[in-house]
């Protein structure tokens, strides 16, 4: 999920999106069903995909 508050927690990365400031919230992931998914409404930048990444590889790191 994304929230435009902005909080310092390790789990979140900040970024813009639709031209609106806020974060991802990683300690917060759900899964949801394919079929849901109705249309994309855009993507994040490179690098805010990369730090996504990382932390969600060290969250699921045993």
């Amino acid at each position: 999920p994304m929230t435009s508050a902005q909080k310092e927690y390790p789990t979140r990365v900040s970024c813009t999106f639709q031209k609106k400031k806020g974060q991802i919230v990683l300690d917060q992931l759900r899964t949801i069903d394919k079929a849901r998914l109705i249309k994309k409404l855009g993507a994040i930048d490179s690098k805010d995909q990369l730090e996504v990444i990382s932390i969600l590889q060290r969250l699921f790191a045993f």
